[in-house]
């Protein structure tokens, strides 16, 4: 098998252990590094991908130099360097510095940070980032152990996704090991004025001093929700589980670092809200982690598997009719993917050769990759599936695989002929579009706000939303979609103030609808929040409907202020906006 994203030579040779030694310099905004590389099988040369790094050397277990090229291909692989070796090595030790243009790094200045004392660099290495800040096998397929020693400014942590410290070194230097193989799009790295509080023997909150405890209070429910995936799928076998809040600026909702999940402050709701995203990234700990996409074309096998017990898990702790809601939102943003695709890009089973693989990550990966596995549990019956998926999580567990080597398993585990048939996988996985035997969610609450939609609508009858969780709120004014007016926005803005609700969610629904209906009196809470925000998922939908609605200039100008707030690629998702 070939990853069409990585230009490493496996498997002929394998990288199975990192060593790496770094100094962080937020100077030069450069990490200056050595990465010492454990090699298994016998090759006369390592291929390893980069993007953008500067090569100073590289050497042999024994220090004695090895000549090497290094090569270009496109923006979006980067290139590769190729180390010419004898048999017999055994580790090759490479001294290099990142670029300040490296697409995974982001460096923010001590006044971008909410504490404003010192400075914060993150990266994101999702997808094919890990290779613009560690030469690597930047491929899912490649997995590897690494141990680490960081040197940071004092007054700063440094944290990975490893075995991490809870308290400041008084040196600066901090040390980290991880156990368990990964791939290389897990590794990851923060450092900032980070402190820790512990919600139970093995999970705990990092965040920045001013925001901890807020934090803490948010995910309080952390234990429950380890507890709870672990009744379903199987022993968490990570050790920790912590989370890191991130600065606004972080281009996710969530990255499941291992040991170390990244998540935006945009969670933070004050009510536990949005903490399903939470339940997201601690799933894959088991679909993503612990089993993985071979290539990222079989992207759908992280997120799809991912959603599914997400909303398990959320179920488990919420109830059933709180997890059908969540069903519901994700079929909502399903459908409107389909309508507004390429057909090619509606496939589950993506071809990303040429592509960026990031274009992977959306409503088809996420929400089709989930209501396929709905559908089918829905025709086994739910007892059966759980035994298959707690089977597959075990049987692959620390190993890729491809969307051929699920389906195998899948006809080997768990369908019948007929129920193959009857369930038209091949179409569900190859094809475009959504198969007609879809699982659709039904939610009863939901059915409610939709006559609070029709009463506002035909007799401007306000709802009555005394007892209205936010995934109420969202559903009620997705449905206002083209069908509201300025005065019915005036009206709902006045009665529940959603141009300052302090739900994120609800604040992107309602923006939405403001720049649909031209509603002015939103307008400079919206270029704050595209200033103050980097959620890609959250900016990018907005410009482009400015841009849709004929307020180009504005999202220019609004852009010009807010791009240097943005990491890399959000602000490269934005930018093509304009081209």
């Amino acid at each position: 098998m070939k990853d069409p994203h990585s230009f490493a030579n496996f498997p002929e040779v394998k990288v199975v252990h990192l060593d790496w030694n770094a100094f962080v310099d937020f100077t030069q905004r450069k990490i200056k590094a050595t990465a010492t590389w454990t090699l298994s099988g016998q090759s006369e040369h390592l291929i390893l991908d980069k993007n953008g790094l500067r090569i100073l050397s590289v050497r042999d277990q024994d220090g004695n130099l090895l000549p090497f090229e290094e090569h270009d291909a496109d923006s979006i692989r980067g290139g590769w360097i190729d180390i010419q070796m004898t048999k017999d090595v055994t580790q090759v030790s490479i001294d290099y510095e990142t670029s300040d243009r490296a697409g995974a790094l982001q460096w923010l200045e001590a006044p971008q940070t909410m504490g404003k004392r010192h400075p914060i660099l993150f990266t994101q290495s999702q997808a094919i980032l890990a290779r613009t800040w560690i030469p690597c096998m930047d491929s899912p397929s490649i997995r590897f152990t690494y141990k680490a020693t960081v040197r940071v400014p004092l007054g700063t942590i440094a944290l990975m996704s490893a075995s991490n410290p809870q308290k400041k070194s008084p040196d600066g230097t901090y040390t980290f090991e991880m156990k368990q193989p990964i791939p290389s799009y897990l590794m990851a790295l923060a450092v900032g004025d980070f402190e820790f509080m512990e919600i139970s023997d093995r999970a705990g909150v990092y965040a920045e001093p001013d925001m901890l405890e807020s934090a803490a209070r948010e995910f309080s429910d952390l234990e429950k929700m380890i507890a709870a995936a672990e009744s379903l799928y199987g022993p968490y076998l990570w050790e920790r589980y912590d989370l890191l809040v991130m600065p606004p600026s972080f281009p996710f909702g969530g990255m499941e670092n291992p040991r170390l999940t990244f998540v935006t402050p945009t969670i933070i709701a004050g009510d536990k809200s949005l903490t399903s995203l939470v339940a997201h990234e601690l799933a894959h700990s088991w679909s993503g982690n612990l089993v993985t996409n071979a290539t990222w074309n079989d992207f759908w096998l992280n997120e799809g598997f991912t959603v599914y017990f997400e909303l398990r898990i959320m179920e488990q702790l919420y109830g059933p009719e709180y997890a059908e809601m969540l069903a519901q939102l994700s079929f909502n943003e399903l459908q409107q993917a389909l309508n507004t695709l390429p057909e090619n890009e509606t496939i589950l089973k993506a071809d990303l050769k040429g592509k960026n693989p990031d274009d992977a990550v959306g409503p088809i990966a996420y929400e089709k990759g989930y209501f396929f596995l709905r559908t089918v549990e829905r025709k086994v019956g739910r007892r059966y599936f759980d035994q298959f998926l707690r089977a597959y999580f075990d049987e692959h567990k620390f190993q890729s695989v491809t969307t051929e080597d699920f389906l195998s398993y899948l006809r080997k585990r768990l369908l019948k002929r007929k129920d193959w048939r009857e369930l038209e996988i091949d179409r569900w996985i190859y094809e475009p579009g959504l198969p007609e035997n879809v699982s659709k969610p039904l939610s009863t609450r939901f059915s409610v706000v939709e006559s609070a939609v029709t009463a506002l609508l035909t007799m401007k009858v306000l709802p009555v939303t005394k007892h209205w969780s936010a995934h109420e709120y969202i559903y009620f004014l997705q449905q206002l979609s083209g069908r509201a007016n300025k005065e019915i926005l005036a009206r709902l803005d006045s009665a529940f103030q959603f141009t300052r609700s302090p739900n994120v969610e609800i604040l992107f629904a309602w923006l939405r609808l403001c720049i649909e209906q031209d509603y002015t009196q939103a307008t400079p809470v919206l270029e704050n929040f595209l200033i103050n925000t980097g959620r890609r998922k959250f900016v990018l939908p907005l410009y482009k409907q400015l841009i849709e609605r004929g307020q180009k200039e504005m999202a220019l100008q609004i852009f010009q202020k807010a791009g240097t707030n943005y990491h890399p690629i959000t602000y490269s998702s934005v930018k093509k906006l304009f081209e």
